[in-house]
């Protein structure tokens, strides 16, 4: 057998034992699709830096890739690039090679994403390019002494001199592109991953035949409420993660702190570890880089009466106007552009400020013939979660009456399905996000949620109450508990009937100080009256320190009955 032949022989094994690896990860389908998404980037950025020897994103798609999805998946990231360009620039006996190598660095930024975790940040990505551009290199010279000559050391030391000037093209070319673009790629595929990853926890051995008797022993727990799992779910440093028990993020700790602001609970006094949801994205300020951190923030921020002009040193509202593009639009898009006006409004900017009016008037150019949007803009799918946003952030923006905002309702009406939620995509099943997304709009736009029926179904807040857990989580649907954190909520907000932005909410001493006051004036006034004192004071005493809550506890006693 020849060196080139066993070689191939060798790299087709170890290329079979990843693809296998990764097979057996059983990935989502979802995931899937984004892999063949980032394989496709990759072979792409081969092919547009064509002109450019070893200059080329790939390597770095790869391993960012590996980073943020996991090891498997960057593996076939990288091996699929490969195949997949070699198609423009050609098939050859160095193909699997080069599958090999970019797969190398898929599987190497996987346990670059392990070991940094969160602390993963752009000077570690771009030291990493430049080791996976030398050892990218270091795998294709091997290939060259076995395919093309006697492998010998002589000549491997040979290829390699005579190639270095090449390897080092490629590990400069990583840095700068680790650089420009790696942490804004590495935050936007792990936003998707914890959306579409759902992690399955098995039952213990025997657990299965005492499930009724501890469904039984539980039944109390069958009450636990959406509020109470957010608050328990709650980190020390104020924080949360995408589940209970898991590291705390922006964007987690961002969704959380709206819904519990939702029911009423301002995100300052909502602690754990004598740090509240407002002290955790103040100590990680310096992650809010990006449009969408930015807004959502400060609508966080304006349920929390805090001012995101005066935060952390900055003024987030100034940094977000800053991004806006000539045409009023943000980074072209219809969910960050309509999310900017629900900003704008939690920022304390009028509807009639120009900046707003701009904003408005590009989202609402970008409505579909159906009545519908497209985070990409006009003339994409129209889709429930895009055009929901789009409606809510109109109505911040000031054109609640106008016929965008009525067209716009009535696709969300069509595309109800006939379990009472809303699907992300019209045709497919149920979700708890978009539903939350939906009935949010509806309540912006002035419509009853409870009146949203197809063919006489449930009404989509009964959709989202059949989808509570006992423990109170709200799960994503019905074969999926993903995220629970995130869901719960987003669907928090909407079972208290509050669209964003949500306004600033009073803080627990001052309610109870309202109460007070309002419990002393009752009483001064019975006194000044002549009435006489009875044993049911307490009673009344307690029902005005509840009033200002009246309107809220009515509206929970009626989702609860319906």
């Amino acid at each position: 057998m020849t060196w080139p032949l066993a070689s191939l022989l060798l790299v087709g094994a170890v290329l079979a034992v990843g693809f296998a690896w990764y097979e057996r990860s059983r990935p989502p389908a979802r995931v899937v699709a984004l892999v063949a998404a980032m394989a496709a980037l990759a072979a792409l950025g081969r092919i547009a830096f064509a002109p450019l020897p070893n200059v080329k994103p790939t390597t770095d798609i790869v391993l960012i890739s590996g980073a943020a999805l996991g090891g498997a998946p960057g593996f076939a990231v990288g091996a699929l690039a490969a195949l997949a360009s070699n198609v423009f620039f050609g098939q050859g006996p160095w193909t699997p090679f080069q599958m090999l190598a970019w797969g190398a660095v898929g599987v190497g930024g996987g346990l670059l994403g392990r070991l940094a975790g969160a602390r993963l940040g752009r000077l570690s990505l771009a030291t990493a390019g430049a080791v996976a551009g030398f050892g990218f290199g270091a795998i294709m010279n091997l290939s060259t002494l076995l395919t093309y000559t006697d492998a010998s050391s002589g000549s491997f030391a040979g290829i390699t001199a005579a190639a270095f000037p090449f390897d080092v093209a490629h590990a400069t070319g990583n840095v700068l592109f680790a650089l420009a673009f790696g942490p804004a790629i590495l935050r936007m595929l792990r936003r998707f991953r914890a959306r579409f990853e759902v992690t399955w926890r098995p039952v213990a051995a025997g657990t299965t035949l005492a499930l009724p008797l501890l469904a039984l022993a539980a039944a109390p727990a069958l009450a636990a409420s959406p509020t109470g799992y957010l608050a328990r779910a709650q980190n020390a440093d104020g924080g949360w993660g995408a589940a209970p028990g898991q590291g705390s993020s922006q964007l987690f700790t961002g969704w959380a702190g709206l819904g519990l602001a939702a029911a009423g609970r301002n995100p300052l006094d909502v602690r754990r570890g004598g740090h509240s949801a407002i002290d955790y994205v103040r100590a990680h300020a310096g992650q809010l880089n990006d449009t969408g951190e930015l807004e959502r923030t400060i609508v966080l921020l304006g349920a929390a009466g805090v001012s995101p002009r005066r935060f952390a040193g900055r003024d987030l509202v100034a940094q977000l106007r800053r991004r806006e593009r000539s045409d009023g639009s943000f980074a072209g898009g219809v969910v960050l552009s309509a999310f900017a006006e629900l900003a704008y409004h939690a920022g304390g900017m009028s509807a009639s400020a120009s900046a707003v009016r701009r904003t408005r008037t590009w989202v609402g150019s970008q409505q579909n013939r159906d009545g519908g949007f497209n985070t990409f803009g006009r003339g994409g799918q129209s889709g429930v979660d895009d055009t929901a946003v789009a409606i809510e952030g109109l109505v911040a923006a000031g054109a609640r009456s106008s016929r965008t905002v009525t067209r716009a309702v009535a696709f969300l009406r069509r595309e109800q399905n006939a379990d009472g939620g809303f699907p992300l995509t019209p045709g497919d099943g149920s979700n708890a996000q978009s539903t939350a997304y939906a009935v949010q709009a509806l309540v912006a736009a002035g419509r009853n949620p409870d009146t949203v029926r197809r063919s006489g179904s449930r009404s989509p807040l009964g959709f989202l109450r059949s989808l509570i857990a006992p423990d109170g989580s709200v799960r994503y649907s019905r074969t999926s508990g993903q995220t629970p954190v995130w869901v719960t909520g987003q669907a928090l907000a909407a079972l208290q009937r509050r669209p964003l932005p949500i306004a600033a909410v009073p803080r627990a001493g001052r309610r109870a100080s309202a109460a007070a006051a309002a419990a002393a004036a009752a009483k001064s006034t019975r006194r000044s009256s002549g009435a006489a004192s009875t044993s049911s004071e307490p009673v009344s005493l307690a029902v005005l320190a509840l009033a200002h809550e009246s309107g809220r506890v009515m509206a929970v006693l009626m989702t609860a009955l319906t």
